[in-house]
């Protein structure tokens, strides 16, 4: 058998288990995540979009705790790889809005 050279570089599915407890830098680094910070509004916590590629984009509003990013990044991922997880805390909330097509 030959091999073509090439190899995959899709991360192995994600564990609900993985996603609450490892490291945030090393998991959105294991799914090729990149972060943008910009100023929002205070009821916005984060964003998500994945692009054409499947790459996927996060928006963090800046200034924000540490934490509240924390489950905000870890909801927005396992909603992006459709990863089963406990509910949110109140007041958390994901809304998923379809891209516009055309």
């Amino acid at each position: 058998m030959k091999s073509s050279g090439t190899t995959s570089l899709a991360p192995a599915p994600l564990s609900t288990d993985h996603l609450l407890n490892a490291p945030l830098p090393q998991l959105l680094a294991e799914h090729g995540v990149e972060v943008v910070e910009i100023e929002a509004e205070p009821r916005f916590t984060g964003g998500t979009f994945q692009r054409p590629d499947g790459s996927l984009l996060f928006v963090r509003p800046a200034g924000r705790p540490v934490a509240e990013w924390e489950i905000t990044a870890r909801a927005l991922l396992g909603r992006a790889l459709r990863v089963a997880l406990p509910p949110l805390p109140a007041p958390f909330e994901v809304t998923e809005v379809p891209a516009p097509r055309g």
